[in-house]
């Protein structure tokens, strides 16, 4: 499992159970659209009212499942760093997330509309089928030259 396979197996899925934490630590989950960068950033969209909006104001350590629910045995887990990008970086994760999701120009009319990114600290990709292979990523391997 290389950075290529790694993207296109996100792409294959193009959802995820994101995890945040409440202002009380409880943890919450909900199934997202996501698109993911050349750097495996992955991005998603949301409304200020979701609880996942308020619980990313509170605390930005996020973690996301990807892949398993297809009979597969196949997972990544990814843990990472979520923030609403501004500016010209907002402009690119947009424009990354419409690529993937042309729908998504649709709820720019939607109020309270908000697009994140999360940039990864860890990824584990785990396939059940060969033999139990795990390989791990680290924040090291994502940093850009």
């Amino acid at each position: 499992m290389n950075k290529t396979e790694l993207l296109q197996y996100v792409k294959k899925y193009g959802t995820g159970i994101i995890a945040t934490q409440a202002p009380s630590g409880n943890p919450q989950a909900a199934l997202v659209a996501i698109a993911i960068s050349d750097q495996l950033e992955l991005i998603f969209d949301t409304v200020q009212s979701s609880r996942k909006w308020q619980n990313l104001q509170h605390c930005a350590h996020v973690a996301v499942v990807v892949g398993g629910w297809d009979g597969s045995e196949t997972t990544l887990q990814y843990e990472g760093i979520a923030d609403e990008p501004t500016g010209p970086e907002q402009e690119r994760v947009k424009e990354i997330y419409f690529n993937t999701f042309p729908d998504g120009r649709d709820r720019l009319k939607w109020e309270g509309i908000a697009y994140f990114w999360i940039r990864p600290v860890w990824i584990r990709y785990s396939d059940l089928n060969r033999g139990g292979q795990i390989v791990e990523f680290t924040a090291r391997d994502f940093e850009h030259p």
